[in-house]
């Protein structure tokens, strides 16, 4: 039984709907246009994009591929590397430094080479939250690059990483500000919106919603965008199961700690095993064996 999908608007956390948006030649100039309300600056406006080969190999037979979300390069020569990340993960910052090696070794040509590199940028756009004592609350994009810990200046700046952690964004429409505010909560809300919202009347927003309407796409399209949601919502029911199991082992092994420190104590003042096991649901074995 296929999915029923009731929203006007595709959701941007799906593969599918990121892609749809973000990774096409016929939706490009989305992609620019957030790129540059993302970076705004104006002596560096990205004018254009090139696509490249979202799977990247390694050097040799059997070594570990990255499938990026969207990769391009501007007419710089300036990489991009546009992830959606859907949940946490364990070293989520690793698979991030990992993917960005894919576009500095493929500016490596054959022959002689004075090891001239263009700028690589990784953007993370996480459904998720780092924790808390990292980045305050209200602290939700981060621009990450290599310093030099005595003085704090940038080492090098030609590898930047961005993240934006879109939980912590909660402007509301009439707080919106800035063409980055806009796609902003055009992509925390754009799933449960039912108009166009009247802050973002740009042209490109009119583009955004007019490519994201899942009344436009074709039969073949609105399916796989069916499986993706299907493949969002199982992800997020595993992780959420697998969170919750362990919060649960977390508790009960605590419990028993506390319950063998209590034995220990009741032991200590002679009481007998039998005794202590009543109180504390361990084995009399476990309490002769402390």
């Amino acid at each position: 039984m296929g999915i029923e999908i009731r929203e006007r608007y595709i959701d941007p956390y799906t593969d599918f709907g990121f892609k749809k948006l973000f990774g096409t030649e016929l939706n490009k100039d989305l992609l620019i246009s957030f790129l540059n309300a993302l970076f705004n600056d104006a002596k560096r406006e990205i004018k254009d994009v090139q696509y490249l080969n979202a799977e990247q190999l390694g050097d040799g037979y059997g070594d570990r591929r990255a499938v990026f979300d969207v990769y391009c390069v501007t007419e710089d020569g300036s990489r991009f590397i546009v992830e959606m990340q859907k949940a946490e993960q364990e070293y989520f910052k690793d698979r991030s430094v990992y993917y960005a090696t894919a576009p500095i070794r493929e500016q490596a040509p054959k022959g002689q080479w004075d090891y001239h590199l263009e700028d690589v940028y990784t953007i993370g756009v996480l459904n998720f939250t780092f924790p808390d004592d990292e980045y305050p609350a209200d602290s939700y994009i981060h621009e990450v690059k290599l310093k030099d810990t005595h003085d704090n200046h940038v080492f090098y700046d030609k590898l930047t990483f961005v993240y934006l952690e879109m939980p912590k964004f909660n402007k509301r429409e009439d707080e919106l500000e800035t063409m980055f505010d806009k796609w902003m909560f055009a992509l925390r809300n754009l799933s449960r919106l039912l108009e166009r919202p009247q802050a973002l009347q740009e042209r490109i927003f009119k583009r955004l919603f007019d490519q994201a309407e899942i009344a436009q796409f074709s039969p073949a399209e609105r399916r796989e965008y069916a499986e993706s949601v299907k493949d969002y919502w199982d992800y997020y029911s595993t992780m959420k199961t697998a969170h919750k199991k362990g919060k649960e082992e977390g508790r009960a092994e605590g419990e028993h700690n506390m319950a063998i420190e209590t034995a220990r104590k009741m032991k200590a003042d002679g009481m007998p095993a039998d005794v202590i096991a009543k109180y504390t649901d361990l084995s009399v074995e476990e309490i002769e064996a402390l």
